[in-house]
């Protein structure tokens, strides 16, 4: 939803910042002003200089990132920026800011040891961004999660604005799925409460909203297909815009979860929806988060081929495809960009 926003507010002709996490390969996509990314000397001039405060306070990578997003955009003297929270909402980096206007998608189940055991508690995690006299919208379509953000923003003495659920963006969209365009629809009620000074017209929206593409995300470049799908959740999504995208059989895919996701799930949902699948390890991953290849490929049998290093799983992929996908963590994706030529984000 963050790139639609700061599509549209740049179509309007606004100095706009945009600030996302994870990234793909290169940590400076994470902030982007007008279209470019931090400059390498900027990255080291703020981490430089932020460098005794982090370590004074013991801030982690998210609050050392968030920090030299912020000094990045002041300097760069963005007229408005479009913020992602990191995780949860309340206690997250972030939300140190003051929006003029905040908002929720949609609550999934993930993030249970830091955000709480249910769909409620997490939902009450992400109302905490929430400020007093600020609209805040929801996206969420279960009645019963959308009560519950109502009733944390009232108790914020925030202004609960709801999308109904059954609200979808109908024009022409860059990003593709039925996902975005419910989040498309979030994304122009969200531009639809900024002050009057910021608001984009319709035509600017629709034009925007047409441009937009996210790097990863139902991203198709040639016969190479990249989709960050890292939950039984996100598969499911991706293999109901499968279709929209149109491979070419047979589909082979490379395939990384990480150790604390339900990749038996979703190995099981994606399995029919490809005709090979090559299993590998994803480099850039914490060790100690890495599934154990061995086990996995033991657990899941021959249909799948198991090939830890990367690089020979993406070219063993390649052979006899139509279409190859690469989906699992933003490790597996980004990784695999950053080997496939031409295809790194920044270049």
């Amino acid at each position: 939803m963050c790139v639609l926003v700061y599509e549209a507010l740049r179509a309007a002709g606004h100095r706009v910042g945009l600030y996302t996490s994870p990234h793909l390969v290169d940590i400076r996509e994470r902030m982007i002003v007008a279209n470019r990314p931090i400059t390498r000397d900027a990255f080291v001039h703020w981490a430089s200089h932020l460098a005794p405060v982090v370590e004074a306070e013991n801030a982690s990578f998210f609050e050392t990132t968030t920090a030299i997003a912020f000094a990045d955009f002041a300097a760069r003297q963005v007229d408005v920026a479009v913020i992602e929270v990191g995780l949860g909402g309340r206690l997250d980096a972030t939300n140190v800011v003051e929006p003029l206007v905040s908002g929720v998608t949609s609550i999934a189940f993930e993030h249970a040891d830091y955000l709480g055991d249910s769909l409620a508690e997490i939902a009450e995690e992400k109302a905490g961004i929430a400020k007093v006299r600020v609209p805040f919208i929801i996206g969420e379509t279960d009645p019963d999660v959308v009560d519950v953000l109502i009733n944390a923003a009232n108790r914020a003495e925030a202004e609960p604005v709801v999308v109904p659920p059954d609200e979808l963006w109908e024009g022409e969209l860059g990003l593709v799925g039925a996902h975005q365009r419910r989040n498309a629809a979030v994304a122009r009620t969200m531009l639809a409460e900024l002050p009057v000074n910021l608001l984009p017209d319709a035509a600017f929206v629709a034009h925007a909203f047409k441009r937009a593409k996210l790097p990863g995300r139902a991203d198709k470049r040639g016969k190479w297909i990249f989709d960050v799908a890292h939950n039984p959740e996100s598969i499911g999504a991706l293999i109901a815009l499968l279709p929209e995208l149109a491979p070419r059989r047979p589909v082979h895919a490379v395939v990384c979860f990480l150790r604390d996701k339900d990749w038996e799930e979703s190995l099981a949902l994606l399995r029919p929806a490809v005709d090979h699948v090559w299993l590998t390890q994803a480099p850039s991953a914490p060790e100690e988060r890495r599934w154990a290849l061995d086990e996995v490929a033991a657990a899941v049998g021959e249909w799948a081929g198991s090939e830890p290093d990367m690089g020979r799983a993406l070219r063993a992929a390649e052979v006899d495809a139509g279409s190859v996908l690469v989906t699992g963590s933003f490790h597996t994706v980004g990784d695999a960009i950053a080997r496939l030529p031409g295809f790194r984000p920044l270049g």
